[in-house]
């Protein structure tokens, strides 16, 4: 037996064990790149070099924090922790937390699919009241059973692969002690260095946004990163930290949040309906599609194409969030999602107002409508917040249709049946009244009831004849209100929460990922147009409609209204894995807080392959711009400045 091999035996086999699990974590990224291969374009094996170089000093800190009980278990001087019991709890730790997490990356394969962005600890209440999760994930398991085969095959590799440290008899103490303590100093230099990603007093703590360095582009993060490390470096941090880019005055001069009503206005007291359609992203639409397929493209959703027709619409419009939650805030109060989603931070309690809060200081009958549990995503509470004093969900449908039949499954009530539940109610309402829907059916697993199935087109991806399905159920509530009383004294809204499930070229960019319709109708009104020259988006919706109306009142909203704003100065906003958009003009901005990244030119330049920074001579007012838009967003966040009081 080597006489010195207690001095090493321990410390030897942590190093080969934690060797092992960054095995790991390369394996789950090829896995994750090929899953979701169709969503990164040009990657060149020099790019994707670079992106694992990157990749592995993410892993490194996230292999850190996952282990440090287990590290300090094997480092600690003590020379028990030599005898079996104390290794086979110490393997069974090993095993246990490494599992875990490498189910949390397997996992987010699939997720990144539909945010497009790495998971952080934002998770954990996004899904807090969703009692059908468990009934989503069997789904997923089934779906993406090889996943679960390599989750398996993770975890027999940790048990049988794991080394053990060999039996030794400790017999020189003093020695024994000081080595081990040494080797415990080390360990923890190393660990410092390894979570921090450097160990130079200038390297700040890395976080999500450093994968940027490593990639083109802001979705290639997902890549770079990997899921423990995104939850790990967002757990417990402030969301809404206030950038210094202005004074106050200066700031003030190159945007404001707050919207003065004009002196002459006059208000017309018209009802108004939004819809917030689940996944109907721009790419679903044949109206907004004209040029596809030399012009014989026809889309999904035939139905809001023909209320296009005769309504208003945009050529460029855009959403301001990736998930359902980020739509609520951007469409009903002009609120976009920056950082993380703002029902998931501490400026959800915040003072909010919306179209129904503002329309209800006009002695409006205000009321939501989703057709999930009542609590689902949060939605009830933030309706209350945001002044719709009236909810309407899954409890008060079943009220008023007992047996549970019209349940999906999933989610809730179909929507056809929701749909038309949504305009019994409506006619039952005191006029004028302000009413949101929430649609959500068009959500995977990608259903549609029994007696539909074949119906609708399909396409190449399973949500299109969900999309139909729901455009069905819209056509079929138009063909019920249109006899109404109230109808022709009503102004429509339609859009998207965000998009879903792209499949052209064009709508995997950056820019195609958000791009969402916005429409508003109003039956027999000069409320008509397919504008070209304008750039909409969510958070346009609440300004747009209290100027149509002709309101009255002060009011926050970090949106424009589109009637009543030039062209040349109606932009959009949004925020992916790390980087700040801004879309004004000709062009697209990325910034990533600090500095100008990439400049497109997106409307010829599609697929974002052509970066113009530099080279065009408005970046500069852009970016001031966006600067004080994040600068306002930041500081009316942090002082609950979101209503004018």
């Amino acid at each position: 037996m080597n006489k010195y091999r207690s001095l090493y035996n321990t410390t030897l086999s942590l190093i080969i064990n934690l060797l092992l699990v960054m095995g790991c974590f390369i394996l789950c990224r090829v896995i994750f790149l090929i899953e979701n291969l169709k969503a990164f374009s040009d990657l060149s094996a020099g790019r994707i070099w670079r992106m694992f170089e990157g990749g592995f000093l993410f892993d490194t800190s996230a292999i850190l924090y996952t282990n440090l009980l287990y590290i300090f278990l094997m480092l600690i001087p003590l020379h028990y922790k030599e005898n079996v019991i104390y290794q086979k709890i110490t393997k069974g730790i090993f095993v246990t937390t490494n599992l875990i997490v490498i189910i949390m990356n397997l996992m987010d394969t699939v997720y990144f699919q539909y945010t497009h962005r790495r998971t952080t600890a934002s998770v954990f209440s996004e899904f807090k009241n969703e009692g059908n999760l468990g009934g989503i994930i069997g789904t997923e398991l089934l779906n993406h059973w090889y996943l679960t085969l390599f989750a398996i095959a993770f975890g027999y590799a940790l048990f049988k692969l794991y080394r053990k440290p060999k039996p030794v008899k400790v017999e020189r103490m003093p020695v024994y002690y000081t080595v081990h303590l040494l080797t415990l100093g080390l360990g923890v230099y190393l660990c410092i260095g390894g979570m921090r990603g450097g160990f130079t007093g200038m390297v700040r703590p890395i976080t999500i946004s450093n994968a940027n360095k490593y990639v083109d582009r802001p979705m290639e993060t997902g890549i770079v990163l990997n899921t423990p490390f995104s939850i790990f470096r967002t757990f417990g941090k402030t969301s809404f930290a206030i950038p210094q880019y202005f004074d106050k005055e200066k700031m003030e001069a190159l945007y404001t949040p707050v919207h003065m009503p004009a002196d002459s206005v006059q208000f017309r007291p018209l009802n108004v309906v939004v819809f917030i359609l689940e996944s109907f992203s721009k790419e679903n639409s044949g109206f907004l599609n004209e040029e596809l397929d030399n012009g014989t493209y026809k889309g999904y959703m035939p139905f809001l194409d023909s209320l296009m027709a005769e309504g208003l619409t945009f050529k460029y419009s855009f959403s301001n969030g990736m998930k359902s939650i980020d739509g609520m805030p951007s469409v009903l109060s002009g609120i976009p999602m920056f950082i993380e989603p703002f029902f998931l931070t501490p400026s959800s309690l915040n003072t909010v107002s919306s179209i129904g809060g503002e329309l209800g200081k006009k002695g409006y009958y205000t009321a939501f409508f989703h057709g999930a549990d009542n609590g689902s995503m949060g939605f009830e509470a933030f309706a209350r917040t945001a002044g719709y004093t009236n909810y309407f969900g899954r409890t008060e449908y079943n009220e008023a249709n007992p047996g549970n039949k019209d349940f999906d499954g999933h989610w809730g009530i179909w929507d056809e049946k929701f749909f038309q539940f949504f305009g019994n109610t409506l006619s039952g309402f005191q006029q004028p009244f302000a009413a949101a829907l929430f649609s959500l059916s068009s959500h995977h697993p990608f259903a549609v009831p029994a007696e539909y199935e074949g119906v609708f087109p399909k396409g190449n991806k399973a949500i299109r004849q969900c999309i139909g399905y729901t455009d069905h159920a819209l056509k079929l509530f138009f063909e019920k209100v249109s006899k109404e009383p109230w109808y022709k004294n009503t102004l429509f809204v339609f859009t998207a929460d965000h998009t879903n499930s792209p499949e052209r070229p064009e709508y995997e960019t950056e820019s195609g990922l958000f791009s969402v319709p916005v429409v508003f109708y109003q039956p027999e009104s000069n409320l008509k147009g397919f504008r070209k020259d304008v750039i909409a988006q969510q958070i346009d919706i609440m300004p747009t409609v209290l100027g149509y109306l002709g309101y009255d009142k002060p009011f926050v909203s970090f949106g424009c209204d589109l009637l009543n704003t030039p062209a040349e100065d109606t932009y959009a906003v949004n925020y992916i894995n790390g980087i700040y958009q801004f879309f004004k003009g000709d062009y697209l901005l990325q910034f990533d807080g600090r500095n100008a990244v990439a400049m497109y030119a997106f409307k010829t330049d599609k697929l974002l392959e052509h970066n113009l920074l530099g080279q065009i001579d408005v970046q500069q007012s852009m970016e001031d711009e966006l600067k004080a838009i994040i600068q306002q967003y930041m500081i009316r966040m942090n002082n609950d400045e979101l209503v004018v009081k």
